[in-house]
């Protein structure tokens, strides 16, 4: 599955230590703090994202999308720069917000604006742990399931989400299901909604369908392997079509 959030933000540990050591050796002291601070900060991501461990109430998430003062403080050199990074990659990367897979079921990116959010007050399924949910969305039916970059929520976090949505979609509420880019997490949990749906028969066929819809998903071993045991055990029934 490539290098997953705890490899890269290993790496991203390491260089800042190294810019720290460099710039101690050469007598700029207080200038290296924040560069030894954000390391290990760093190092901290690492370890709590590694799939051995993974613990991303670490970043302490609310359940309503907000994140309390202290951990904005703490973390402030990962959860600002993952919005950095975003920003700059939805820049150059030219995909849109957000897909409308089946009428009135979308999937895409983090909303950090209104234009970033699908039309018809839709009801969202927030599948990040590091990114805030917007004060302007704060009517908008909102179902968080925290889940470290390049991770999978778990079967049981996926059958909860599936549940909320259909819910929703009982009461024709637009969905919109989102991770930080739309590729990975969020897509996870839109297969699942589409089995529960009756869209689909299973969540293979819910993947083919999404990637004809938004080509640049790429779930991973993870992602599947949840999938799979979701599949077993799940609760929800489908809702034929």
């Amino acid at each position: 599955m490539g290098l997953g959030i705890s490899s890269l933000i290993g790496l991203k540990a390491a260089a800042l230590f190294s810019s720290f050591a460099f710039l101690r050796i050469y007598g700029f002291s207080l200038l290296s703090i924040p560069f030894l601070y954000s390391s290990l900060v760093s190092v901290l991501i690492s370890i709590a994202s590694h799939p051995s461990i993974n613990l991303p109430l670490l970043l302490a998430k609310n359940t309503d999308g907000s994140f309390p003062i202290w951990a904005l403080v703490i973390f402030s050199p990962y959860l600002f720069f993952v919005r950095g990074f975003s920003a700059l990659r939805r820049l150059f990367s030219g995909e849109a917000p957000y897909s409308e897979i089946v009428d009135g079921v979308y999937v895409g990116g983090w909303p950090s604006s209104p234009d970033k959010l699908p039309p018809g007050n839709p009801a969202i399924v927030d599948c990040t742990c590091e990114f805030p949910r917007m004060s302007e969305f704060g009517k908008h039916a909102y179902f968080c399931v925290p889940t470290w970059d390049t991770r999978s929520p778990e079967p049981a976090a996926i059958e909860s989400a599936v549940k909320w949505a259909c819910r929703k979609r009982e009461q024709n509420r637009p969905v919109f299901v989102h991770c930080a880019y739309g590729h990975g997490r969020s897509v996870a949990v839109m297969c699942a909604l589409l089995v529960a749906l009756g869209v689909v028969q299973d969540w293979k066929d819910a993947e083919k369908l999404i990637k004809e819809k938004r080509p640049y998903i790429r779930m991973n071993t993870l992602h599947r392997k949840a999938l799979e045991e979701w599949s077993k055990h799940r609760l929800s029934p489908s809702n034929k079509t």
